[in-house]
């Protein structure tokens, strides 16, 4: 299988467990049990830890199980930052793709990670003042 159908494969895997999570959202929201984002942030450090577990122990069905249980996690602690404080999911994914893709093109480039991040600090610095000045 080609790298570009590996990559149309993984696209499609994600907007489908995606859509999953989106109906699970909806469920949550009529459970007692759900805490909002905290929920799924303190399930996201177990997982962590089943990870970590995991690895030594060189079993890939478990292993891609337990990472599978830390996306879904993500996606849910995603989610419900969406309901909770109007964050958008699109421009989390469209921010960390730039994010990114500027850091490893930087880096194939002759650049230095910590003089990357330090700009894209900066600049993330710059458009936090730019949203609270238009607040005010």
């Amino acid at each position: 299988m080609t790298d570009k159908r590996k990559t149309e494969l993984s696209a499609q895997h994600f907007t489908e467990l995606l859509a999953i999570a989106r109906r699970k959202a909806i469920f949550d929201q009529s459970n007692p049990w759900y805490q909002g984002p905290e929920t799924y942030l303190e399930a996201m450090k177990r997982e962590i830890d089943e990870v970590v577990e995991e690895v030594p122990k060189h079993r890939a069905c478990f292993l891609e199980d337990e990472l599978g249980d830390l996306l879904w996690n993500y996606l849910n602690i995603l989610l419900a930052l969406e309901k909770q404080t109007g964050i958008d999911p699109d421009a989390v994914l469209a921010r960390a793709c730039k994010k990114y893709e500027d850091r490893i093109s930087g880096i194939e480039n002759g650049q230095l990670w910590k003089d990357i991040k330090a700009q894209q600090k900066s600049e993330l610095l710059t458009e936090q003042q730019a949203r609270d000045n238009k607040a005010d």
